[in-house]
């Protein structure tokens, strides 16, 4: 799971914005918004560098917070 779409709703910025960015299409930036299709951890790490976050930040852990 991912919080792209979280990390974008923050900034304000639009997924289409985003594809443009990556050049990536729009359906596939969604995708990924969505959590229908998760990126590659390169692309991953490549929407990081260009919302200006640590990929970290867009990833949801599957460990539990105690």
């Amino acid at each position: 799971m991912n919080r792209i779409k979280e990390v974008l709703e923050q900034k304000g910025i639009k997924q289409t914005w985003l594809a443009e960015k990556l050049g990536k299409s729009y359906n596939m930036v969604n995708a990924y918004a969505q959590n229908r299709q998760q990126p590659r951890l390169e692309t991953l790490m490549e929407i990081a560098e260009i919302l200006d976050v640590d990929v970290k930040e867009l990833i949801i852990s599957n460990k539990e917070v105690h």
